[in-house]
């Protein structure tokens, strides 16, 4: 046992540790009462995504405290795994010479993610300090969202004159740079990738082979402008664990791994579906309560415009409300219905184009499909709302003159509703998609907007001329 009171027996390792709200409550409590070797003998053999979790669950101060007891080793892993917003202001009270030590610790695309979210003149304090200060200034240089900005400068790469041998040497001198190696890359003599050698062919291969006799010519690699969408979609795609990075002459400059493509992927997804809810895109958990205001309020604000129409639209139609007052019975089931069938629609499209099994130029191969699945489930509605009408007419005469054209009126109504809301919310994703805009923020407020207008406005046109005439 350490001064600390932490546990350090040769060969001991303790069970997992489930981050739950009884951890939470147990860290709060040793934390308020000082006991930093307790605190540290429980987080000391949580992964560090888990020990982020915790640190989430803090509050702030709590949160602060815990990390400045961290050794720097774990403090630094625990860097990797933060939000951005929230790892920024959690480094605002870390002394540059901690900071670097901390970042030391870190590969150097995790490195260069936590610089790009420092201070401008805390980051040039601490980067020459570092080891790989060019490898660093070079990745700051590309966009967060690229290829460039995801890529790691670790990799193992040989020329292709040299033996299986010689290669399998190099692996083992870069053991402690590179973390994680999948491949081996095969360069020539100025550096231009060449081709790709699996572990596995590595170590089953002659060891007096040419590694030109033994790569695999046909390699998958992207540019450093590469969206990180286009990237992540790839690597699926092919089933990749590792992804060549090039500059435009085809020098091998870095290299993408699989860890960071899921956290693209999370991290896509859960801004879609952000913004396919009304919230703009990239609000976390441990955002202030004035940056999840300034998220959402502007989607509130044009659901409000757009409701706004819609009831226009009815307070248009006043007269036939006062005429015929059961009308307004069925204005919310045909604004739901609208909604739904558009949000679908359009959430459908969003994942296609998200995934890429969806294109752009898809457009009117799309609305034909849709049109039938919209005629489909339209007819199917209109005629479980024209029984409801005809029923509800022979229960209650005195209240729905005419069941016969109401239901005729109000099913041909939602049919059309449905056609059209189910069209636009598929087409609309596509057109935004295809201008480039982000296709997600169709689905929100805008296509459950525009289809509230147009469900009201179709339905009362219908009614008036057709049931009240």
């Amino acid at each position: 046992m350490t001064q600390d009171g932490i546990i350090e027996e040769e060969g001991m390792r303790p069970a997992e540790i489930e981050v739950d709200q009884e951890l939470v409550d147990n860290i709060r409590s040793l934390l308020e009462a000082g006991q930093r070797g307790m605190v540290l003998n429980i987080v000391a053999d949580l992964h560090p995504a888990d020990l982020a979790s915790l640190m989430a669950h803090l509050s702030f101060d709590e949160a602060r405290h815990l990390f400045q007891w961290l050794p720097v080793e774990q403090a630094g892993e625990v860097l990797a795994e933060l939000d951005d917003d929230y790892r920024a202001e959690l480094l605002e009270a870390e002394s540059p010479q901690r900071l670097t030590a901390m970042l030391g610790e870190l590969d150097t695309d995790d490195a260069a993610d936590v610089l790009a979210d420092l201070p401008e003149e805390v980051a040039q304090t601490v980067l020459p300090h570092l080891e790989d200060a060019a490898d660093l200034q070079e990745l700051l240089g590309y966009e967060e969202d690229t290829a460039g900005g995801l890529m790691a400068r670790e990799f193992v790469a040989v020329p292709v004159s040299w033996t299986v041998a010689e290669a399998i040497e190099e692996l083992r001198r870069h053991a402690d740079v590179v973390e994680d190696v999948y491949s081996v890359f095969a360069v020539d003599e100025d550096g231009h990738l060449q081709g790709i050698v699996s572990l596995k062919q590595l170590l089953l291969a002659d060891p007096a082979a040419r590694i030109s006799d033994v790569m695999d010519p046909d390699v998958d690699y992207v540019t450093a402008d590469v969206d990180q969408e286009e990237v992540a979609r790839l690597m699926e795609r092919y089933d990749l664990v590792s992804l060549p990075v090039v500059d435009e002459q085809g020098r091998l400059i870095g290299r993408i791994t699989i860890d960071d493509v899921v956290d693209v992927i999370r991290e896509e997804a859960e801004e879609d579906i952000q913004r396919m809810s009304g919230v703009a895109g990239g609000e976390e958990p441990t955002d202030s309560v004035l940056r999840i205001v300034q998220g959402r309020l502007p989607w509130i604000l044009a659901g409000m415009v757009g409701s706004g129409v819609a009831a226009f639209v009815i307070g248009y139609f006043s007269g036939a409300l006062a005429v015929v007052p059961v009308l307004a019975s069925f204005i919310p089931i045909v604004m739901a219905t609208a909604g739904n069938a558009g949000i679908q629609s359009s959430a459908i499209a969003v994942q296609g184009l998200a995934s890429g099994d969806v294109w752009a130029s898809d457009i009117l191969r799309r609305m034909l499909k849709e049109l039938l699945v919209g005629l489909l489930n339209g007819l199917i509605a209109a005629l479980i709302m024209g029984a409801f009408i005809l029923a509800a007419g022979h229960l209650y005469p005195d209240k729905i003159a005419d069941p016969a054209r109401l239901a005729l009126t109000s099913g041909a109504a939602l049919m059309l509703v449905i056609v059209l809301a189910t069209v636009i919310g598929a087409t609309i994703p596509l057109l935004l998609n295809r201008i480039g805009i982000d296709p997600a923020i169709a689905t929100g407020p805008f296509i459950t907007g525009s289809n509230d207008i147009l469900g009201t406005l179709i339905f009362f046109w219908l009614a008036t001329h057709f049931y009240l005439s």
